[in-house]
């Protein structure tokens, strides 16, 4: 088994990867809030 050195590995895809989760995340809850202040305004 080899020997691991931490911090050694290459973790570019996953920064990306966690990147893109949060963007999606955030315009997914913008887009919510916007659907229920669209509902508060002009629901009866």
């Amino acid at each position: 088994m080899a020997a691991h050195k931490h911090g050694t590995m290459d973790i570019t895809e996953q920064q990306k990867t966690f990147g893109g989760f949060v963007r999606w995340a955030v315009r997914v809850g913008a887009f919510c809030i916007g659907v229920v202040i669209f509902l508060a305004i002009f629901g009866s």
